[in-house]
């Protein structure tokens, strides 16, 4: 889903200017535009990824690291700047097998045209440099690369050909500054950080997107303070990212944040002391002033929480450096997400830092493996108001003292399993006749139109669309309690069977071949496709119906 077409240059031509835009065209006329292309690895232009001339890199730039059966082990900063149209693009060029190039922290050298600082901090800096000048990195994105080894007792030769040893904050890639920074298919592994992105009071790190990556390994033993992600930003996205466990031993958290305008949307998270942890912009008075400090938006992803991991509580909200004044005292918005523990001795949903933090939590399945009486809703504190969830009977407010509130509308739908489609294969689609089916409920309406669930996550690193299948209503089809939509070949209504009811839906799909179903209104042809398209090539037409009268049950 993350990986493109290799982008081999750009340019600007004029060849189609008709006489009424040649003078608006002159500027971009004058000069055409090339983007250069850098291929490093054997038997490519470029032997080393320190020969590529990192310090002039332009917009529009290429970077092309190929895969070799041994890792490359180098460092650098990447200190330029692109544009929307023309980004900095470094991508990894996957090996026979799909694997990703590996950039290995240990003993990496540094390019010695470059002088940056706080080497110790990454494999991969973006910002913070005296060559490149240091300018405001923007547009850059880096994809397809394995990353790692950037922990003590690592060491690696800086820009100027000392040996040092890397810090316990260092990550495999670190955004000292940028906006519109994206890392996408990429794995960060076995550093103290897998990512680090830094804010200021003087200036905040912006829009950054995070998308397709796997984190695992990342953190030191013994340690809280580092974590598989660590961000700071405003206006932030993750999506459709695998968050492994963390390095044995290490206490840290898997995703934690500090920003303003957070999603962390359609990803897998197992395991950290706590899955998220979603707290104040300490280091920065911008990201606090911003407009979308107060709201937080957290849909359609997995929360895992193993047996002996971490501490009892999948999500933290507020703020953690006592300074309450500063913390996100507004609403974490939490829906559409399955949350399954195995945890023994009970799981704690929220911890919400003050009675100033709100959670919105709807749609959600909460699933533990013990009896219900091992969940709770709130550690103590904070406002949370429940509707349209899934949970076992017996569930609790608190397993201590509940100082805050707890809202519960009575929408919730509450039995002895979410019967999904193969626990024991973690596939957590519910299957047919789950009593999360057709469950869901509206959205809050400050979620909407920007935050509406239109996908979900796929093992392991990629997404579809989520398509509504189930009854039918006025605005289209009701919508499946958790991270995913029931998917039953050819029974639409997800009930067990192919009868009348899926026939009925069945002919309303119907379309001519070799051309996408156009059903009337509230019927979507996405809808149509992902159910009754058995041959899946991209209608509904005769040929379909045989998979159809063959599965019909009456």
């Amino acid at each position: 889903m993350f990986e493109k077409p290799l982008r081999n240059g750009s340019q600007t031509s004029c060849a189609r200017c008709g006489p009424l835009v040649i003078l608006a065209a002159l500027a971009s006329c004058a000069v055409i535009v090339r983007a250069a292309v850098y291929e490093v690895g054997e038997g490519q232009p470029y032997a080393s990824i320190g020969s590529v001339p990192w310090e002039s890199l332009s917009a529009g730039d290429l970077v092309l690291i190929h895969w070799q059966p041994t890792p490359y082990r180098e460092k650098w900063v990447i200190g330029r700047t692109g544009t929307a149209q023309s980004p900095i693009t470094i991508r990894g060029v996957l090996g026979p097998a799909g694997q990703r190039p590996v950039v290995d922290g240990q003993n990496a050298t540094t390019r010695l045209a470059l002088d940056y600082w706080n080497e110790e901090r990454s494999v991969i800096k973006i910002g913070g440099s005296s060559i490149p000048p240091d300018v405001l990195p923007r547009y850059i994105v880096v994809e397809n690369l394995d990353v790692r080894g950037a922990r003590p007792p690592n060491s690696f030769t800086d820009d100027g050909g000392v040996v040092r040893t890397y810090s316990m904050n260092a990550a495999a890639i670190h955004v000292g500054r940028g906006e519109h920074v994206t890392i996408r298919n990429c794995i960060l592994r076995d550093c103290g950080n897998g990512l680090f992105v830094t804010s200021t009071d003087g200036e905040a790190a912006r829009d950054i997107v995070i998308e397709g990556n796997y984190f695992h390994g990342n953190g030191n033993s013994g340690s809280l303070f580092e974590h598989n992600t660590y961000t700071a930003a405003i206006d932030i996205v993750y999506q459709f990212n695998r968050f492994g466990p963390l390095l044995a031993g290490a206490n840290g958290n898997n995703l934690k944040d500090r920003s303003a305008g957070l999603v962390v949307r359609y990803n897998w998270i197992e395991g950290g002391n706590r899955q998220l942890d979603l707290v104040d912009g300490e280091d920065s008075i911008l990201i606090r002033n911003d407009p979308g400090y107060d709201e937080t938006h957290v849909y359609g992803n997995v929360l895992m929480e193993p047996a002996g991991a971490g501490n009892k509580q999948i999500t933290h909200y507020g703020g953690d450096s006592g300074a309450t004044v500063n913390y996100r005292n507004g609403t974490l918005f939490f829906f559409q997400n399955t949350v399954v523990s195995t945890r023994t001795d009970g799981t704690t949903l929220f911890r919400l830092s003050t009675n100033d933090n709100g959670c919105d939590a709807r749609n959600n399945l909460f699933y533990v493996t013990t009896a219900g009486t091992g969940l709770a809703m709130l550690d103590a504190d904070g406002v949370l108001d429940l509707s349209h969830n899934w949970m076992k009977p017996g569930w609790r407010d608190t397993f201590g003292t509940l100082t805050g509130t707890i809202n519960d509308d009575g929408t919730s739908v509450e039995t002895s399993a979410p019967g999904f489609a193969n626990e024991a294969a973690q596939v957590f689609e519910p299957a047919p006749a789950s009593a999360c089916v057709d469950e869901g409920g509206s959205l809050a309406p400050p979620v909407l139109p920007d935050h509406s669930v239109d996908s979900e996550y796929v093992k392991h690193q990629a997404g579809r669309a989520r398509v509504g299948t189930g009854t039918l209503t006025g605005n289209g089809t009701s919508t499946d309690i958790g991270a995913f939509e029931c998917r039953n070949p050819l029974d639409f209504d997800c009930d067990g069977d192919v009868d009348l009811d899926d026939y009925g839906v069945w002919e309303a799909c119907l379309g001519a071949p070799q051309s996408p179903p156009a059903p009337a209104a509230p019927l979507q042809s996405v809808q149509c496709t992902a159910i009754f398209d058995d041959d899946t090539d991209g209608d509904v037409d005769l040929m379909d119906f045989l998979a159809l009268q063959v599965a019909f049950t009456g």
